[in-house]
């Protein structure tokens, strides 16, 4: 080894160690280390990111700006995330306003000042700093998708699509710009043009797997399922999917496939009310005489365990041995060629039968129509995916005040987290047993004995519509793919009812819709 190589592979060591040192929160040994290192793009962006995470930000933008090429993007955009998942987004206006003052030209700084601020929610902000920055570099693509995002976050369909088109217009070979088009159309329910655009791009990229995916959504979305599972296997070609092998991921349902004694490990993939919607095909896993071993979350292991055919459950842990493995949102697509399509039918959850009647000995009094309540989903500031579409999907509390003028029905609130904090928000009495469920399985309880739910898109209308429970779902206008298009019933849970805004992120009509619902299910008790 000569010399200059034993001193890089020196320098490489000790990056990897200012890089263990930051993500253990320790800011100041990283600088200590990053310290007698020869300035590099790398030393130069660790050191950044070390001085922004002890609020050093007049430095941390001295060490962005030295990382920062003239083309390509600028430093400051590997923050963007690390500074979500530390949930100080805010904190980032601060440090831009500071490598502005290093480069007050640099537009890329513009289209990360306006990212912020649409992250944040404050949307008419954002507008303003990638217009700004369209002025000084005109017809910029990266921009004008931000711009185009932004306007979606608006419920600005229109303006962005037309954007859009003329970027397809003027950039036909670019997959991402189609892909983009196809997925407003198919969020805002015009699934045929949405169709029309994917099979005028896919030629363009078809191995490129985000492409595929989005694909995928709109497939499922428009109800062709059977084809929509096959091709939303591309999510593996995604990061933040399933790590273990894919040769033995488990092969579609068939006669010719001997599971018997099989072990097959079903793993959880995503949110929870995905795992409890697919749930409903472990039965009928477990009649192909597979031994099903769930790898999942702790707040669902009990219930899990009652459901029929599952052998093991852990939470936590190693991967154990298996013969195949299927994350659970793989499961319709082993069972779509087979009279299992749609699992087993509703109930195929059970609440457990100790906790549910010390609840119904608590809610014996009540003679009243018992309606649990939902208005948020988890917020999960430090993914800014799942964040930005909770601010469409969940209402403040408040919003649900017309209910209270209802005669003849007790409310109570099935809220976690955060929202519930706005309890005192209703002008009715809100009981809140929250506090006493600590899982999914307490919940699931005192779901068992209330009457009827009414939620948001969140895992309650999954967990209760698993249940058997009748549910009032109040959705968003650019709905989840699950819930079809143009439906207000739901072939996954056949007690459920949707009602769905009519005008973006407006849930006044939903409310007044519910209402009329909730009238009715007091006189039809």
């Amino acid at each position: 080894m000569t010399a200059s190589q034993s001193t890089s592979t020196t320098d490489g060591e000790a990056l990897t160690r200012a890089e263990n040192a930051i993500q253990a929160g320790n800011p100041k040994q990283a600088l200590d280390i990053l310290g007698p290192l020869p300035p590099s793009d790398a030393v130069h962006l660790a050191k950044g990111r070390a001085f922004f995470r002890s609020a050093q930000y007049a430095q941390a933008a001295i060490e962005l700006e030295a990382a920062s090429k003239p083309f390509g993007g600028h430093a400051i955009t590997a923050l963007i995330e690390e500074a979500a998942s530390l949930r100080r987004r805010a904190d980032l206006l601060l440090l831009i306003k500071e490598c502005r003052r290093l480069s007050p030209q640099d537009t890329r700084l513009l289209d990360a000042y306006g990212t912020i601020l649409m992250h944040l929610g404050r949307f008419d902000e954002a507008d303003v700093a990638f217009r700004d920055s369209l002025r000084r570099r005109p017809n910029e693509k990266g921009t004008l998708n931000l711009l185009v995002m932004n306007l979606t976050e608006q419920g600005r369909f229109d303006e962005a699509l037309s954007i859009m088109a003329d970027l397809r217009r003027k950039h036909p070979e670019d997959w991402k710009i189609g892909c983009n088009t196809a997925a407003i159309l198919n969020n805002i329910g015009r699934l045929q043009e949405a169709a029309n655009v994917y099979r005028e791009t896919i030629p363009l990229a078809p191995q490129e797997p985000a492409l595929r995916l989005n694909h995928s959504i709109a497939m499922l979305k428009s109800g062709r399922m059977a084809q929509g599972w096959t091709e939303h296997e591309w999510r593996f070609g995604v990061p933040g999917h399933t790590n273990l092998p894919k040769d033995t991921l488990l092969p579609n349902i068939s006669p010719t496939l001997n599971l018997q004694g099989k072990r097959v490990l079903v793993t959880q993939e995503e949110g929870l009310g995905d795992t409890l919607m697919y749930l409903r095909y472990i039965p009928a896993l477990a009649r192909t005489g597979a031994v099903v071993h769930i790898w999942g979350s702790s707040t669902l292991a009990d219930l899990c365990r009652r459901v029929e055919g599952v052998a093991v459950v852990q939470h936590g842990g190693e991967a154990p041995a298996f013969d195949y493995h299927c994350p659970f949102i793989s499961l319709p697509r082993a069972f779509s060629a087979t009279p299992d399509a749609m699992g087993a039918p509703v109930p195929y959850l059970t609440a457990d039968p100790g906790k549910a009647s010390q609840w119904k000995k608590s809610l014996k009094a009540d003679r009243n129509l018992r309606v649990g309540l939902v208005w948020a989903g988890g917020a999960r500031p430090e993914n800014t995916g799942a964040q930005m579409v909770d601010r469409q999907r969940s209402m403040p509390l408040a919003a649900l005040a017309p209910l209270a003028d209802v005669e003849g029905v007790t409310f109570y609130s099935l809220q976690k987290d955060d929202a519930a904090l706005q309890c005192l928000d209703f002008p009715a009495p809100l009981v809140d047993f929250m506090p006493q469920c600590l899982d999914m399985d307490d919940t699931a309880a005192l779901v068992s004995c209330l009457d009827l739910i009414i939620s948001v898109d969140t895992s309650m209308v999954h967990l209760a519509g698993a249940l058997g429970k009748p549910v009032i779902m109040m959705d968003r206008f650019n709905n989840c793919w699950r819930w079809l298009h143009e439906r207000e019933d739901s072939p996954w849970y056949p007690q459920m009812r949707i009602v769905r805004q009519t005008r973006f992120r407006e849930w006044s009509d939903v409310v007044t819709r519910v209402k009329a619902l909730l009238e009715d299910a007091v006189q039809a008790q």
